[in-house]
């Protein structure tokens, strides 16, 4: 059993390494606002988030993560360029299903983060240069992704706005997404939807479920999305490879999808970058749906670190969130890509080696 003081040991030494980054360290609060914090996550967290009410404040959540309240500290104060780095506990429930598995998922853990808010072409692979080599000697699996690929992809669909909206909604649940792209590629059929009398309810407001019942509506009047965009979607998400042989099949979409040749440009510099600081980009797996599995405030890159413990979730996991600035930042935005590290989980591979 690894005690509280091994992890907090390993996290003061990856938040060392931070400082030695250029970054500044920070403390965000344990007790946030639920109003303002919550939406921002996708629903994974928003799910597990311990939210009570507090009579003065109103609904209160203990920390989830950190990113969120770290962003939105920097864009009320914040200057830029800037970097930041912590250490302190996070809390999730864990779902565990109706039995307690044998080794069970920690609800509170530590996290060690790093955070970058610049300008700077080259942030994304010095974020995630500085992260494979403070987690090499743990013999981790590197795994790549970008949203931004993905979401260009989709906004290149031939579809309405509306159907355009929904997709790009539903990117981080591929369940839902699957389906939505099947039923769009189909005729659709009309609906019934008869006049009511009754008094709305529900989550949604009135001119919300009018809105909802407008777009159902004209679903007939919708052409279908043709097979062939619906395929080459498929085949997108689909790429999984060492990220240099990952690079060439999405340059052969590319010629099919010219929107995400500009992203595809972007991540083959990346690549020549973390080249040029020491990092081979043959030893990361580049998965073009791996940001679908990730928070949904990220759209660009993404990546995680993963041990050979199929139960385990990332030893380390980041990306960038741009948008995420902009929505705290009541319109400014700034670049910005971070991650983080669960020293708990190092602390374990230490301990059994």
């Amino acid at each position: 059993m690894v005690t509280k003081s091994a992890k907090q040991a390993i996290g003061q030494r990856f938040l060392a390494a931070f400082r030695d980054a250029g970054a500044v360290e920070v403390a965000p609060d344990i007790l946030l606002d639920a109003a303002t914090l919550l939406d921002l996550y996708g629903e994974d967290i928003r799910a597990r988030a311990y939210v009570t009410a507090d009579p003065v404040r109103g609904e209160v959540v203990l920390r989830p993560d950190f990113t969120v309240p770290v962003v939105r500290a920097h864009m009320e104060t914040g200057a830029e360029p800037a970097r930041y780095c912590y250490l302190g506990e996070v809390f999730r429930k864990q779902d565990h299903g109706e039995t307690r598995p044998e080794h069970p998922r920690d609800n509170e853990y530590l996290q060690a983060g790093f955070e970058v808010f610049a300008r700077d072409a080259g942030a994304d692979a010095e974020v995630f240069a500085l992260f494979h080599r403070l987690l090499t000697p743990y013999g981790l699996s590197a795994t790549m992704g970008d949203m931004d690929i993905l979401l260009d992809a989709v906004r290149a669909l031939p579809v309405s706005e509306a159907r355009r909206a929904a997709l790009l909604h539903h990117i981080w649940r591929p369940i839902r997404f699957s389906r939505l792209l099947a039923r769009f590629s189909a005729p659709a059929s009309p609906r019934a939807l008869p006049d009511s009398a009754a008094p709305w309810t529900g989550l949604r407001t009135g001119s919300e479920m009018e809105a909802r019942i407008a777009t159902l509506s004209m679903e007939p009047d919708e052409p279908p999305l043709p097979a062939v965009w619906a395929n080459r979607l498929t085949r997108l998400f689909a790429v999984d490879a060492p990220a240099p042989q990952a690079l060439a099949q999405l340059r052969e979409l590319a010629s099919e999808i010219p929107a995400i040749v500009e992203a595809v440009d972007r991540l083959a510099t990346r690549l020549d970058q973390l080249a040029a600081r020491g990092t081979d980009p043959v030893a990361i797996r580049f998965a073009a749906s791996h940001g679908r599995e990730t928070m949904e405030y990220y759209d660009g890159m993404t990546f995680t670190f993963t041990a050979p413990h199929p139960d385990w979730p990332p030893v380390a996991s980041g990306g960038r969130y741009d948008a995420l600035t902009a929505q705290l930042g009541a319109g400014r935005a700034i670049p910005a890509v971070g991650g983080i590290i669960r020293p708990g989980l190092i602390a374990e591979l230490e301990a059994s080696c």
